[in-house]
């Protein structure tokens, strides 16, 4: 590799900056962007977390769709089969927690990025760093746990 130079001379190598881009990059559509909201749920507050809860009552507005109520979620709200899972960064997600999991990935690297499980020790997470560098793997959570005590 030829390095590039910079205005204030200084160069560096080409290899070090070598990214992983995805496959294909689909304009993702989200067809509801917004949370599923439960009816009513903003009128409690032990309903602090409101996930869907599908209206059962005989005369539920919402559940009888009427105009002005909250929607459903329904079969047409799904994403498309090509962007589903997908990253804003084009690559879909694969949990690694050793580095013979990124083996799997070696002839995936374009459609799948690694991330590391909550789990995994900073030594480990080191490891598997380096050893997705090599493979050319993109590694979502890469710096999560790297940083030594001189830099604090």
């Amino acid at each position: 590799h030829a390095p590039l130079r910079f205005p204030q001379g200084r160069s560096f190598s080409t290899r070090l900056f070598k990214m992983p881009i995805p496959l294909s990059r689909p304009k993702i559509v989200k067809k509801h962007p917004k949370r599923w909201m439960r009816h009513q749920s903003d009128r409690y507050k032990r309903i602090s977390y409101p996930t869907w809860r599908k209206p059962k009552g005989i005369d539920g507005p919402v559940r009888r769709r009427f105009r002005g109520y909250i929607r459903e979620p329904k079969i047409g709200y799904g994403s498309n089969q090509k962007t589903r899972h997908m990253l804003p960064c084009g690559f879909r997600k694969f949990r690694v927690s050793n580095v013979d999991d990124l083996e799997l990935l070696l002839m995936h690297n374009r459609t799948y990025a690694a991330e590391i499980s909550h789990g995994v020790s900073s030594q480990k997470r080191k490891a598997i760093v380096e050893r997705a560098a090599q493979l050319d793997i993109k590694v979502l959570n890469g710096a999560a746990r790297l940083r030594t005590e001189d830099e604090e």
